[in-house]
């Protein structure tokens, strides 16, 4: 049950640093370093409990390199979520009701996008966090919220930069996405995660 709590509270500040941070009045270019950090400081909390995965997409690479049971990948899942409707219902107390607009996104552009840094993320947690190279390191923390800045900063401009299906479901609960656009966002999170996964055995084998 720890675990799960953990899973909730980090994903719940993440969701909610996201919405405050881009819906106006917003922080600008400083967004980007303000998520990742979030998730620094949420994952050097929690990682000692949880996992600190934060995100149903790194959830499913997790169990694909086998180092989270299915019996365990559902209540994630769950937690996550739920964190996601929570923030996104915190949110609007500290924002001014109307202040978020959908942001326009190209359907493939956003799918290569939402892709491939959903893959890069998945890949640097798989390999900081579960790895037996690295492990008991120092730095896994700041490895992961940096993988998150960096894909905000390169490609948040094409497809907001959600990486997580956590953080999609909570820009549109937010309204800086719309529903009709939800599923390029699971699609592409779900798939970059998996295919991480799937390369990273290759790489590691089964250690």
């Amino acid at each position: 049950m720890k675990k799960y709590l953990v899973e909730f509270i980090g994903t719940f500040f993440l969701v909610f640093t996201v919405g405050s941070t881009v819906i106006p009045p917003d922080a600008g270019l400083l967004a980007p370093l303000a998520i990742g950090a979030s998730l620094m400081v949420m994952i050097f909390a929690g990682g000692h409990v949880s996992g600190g995965h934060f995100n149903p997409a790194v959830s499913l690479a997790v169990r694909i390199r086998g180092r989270l049971t299915t019996t365990d990948l559902i209540p994630y899942w769950v937690a996550q979520f739920a964190a996601a409707f929570v923030a996104s219902w915190c949110i609007h107390y500290f924002k001014p009701i109307g202040s978020a607009a959908p942001f326009a996104i190209g359907v493939k552009a956003a799918l290569l996008a939402e892709f491939l840094f959903t893959f890069a993320l998945a890949w640097v947690v798989l390999n900081v966090a579960t790895a037996k190279g690295t492990a008991n390191n120092s730095f896994y923390g700041l490895a992961i919220g940096m993988t998150v800045m960096t894909g905000a900063y390169a490609v948040g401009g094409v497809s907001g930069g959600a990486f997580n299906p956590a953080v999609a479901l909570g820009l549109v609960l937010m309204g800086l996405q719309t529903w009709g656009n939800l599923w390029v966002f699971l699609v592409a999170n779900f798939g970059g995660a998996a295919v991480a996964a799937i390369t990273y055995k290759i790489v590691n084998g089964d250690e």
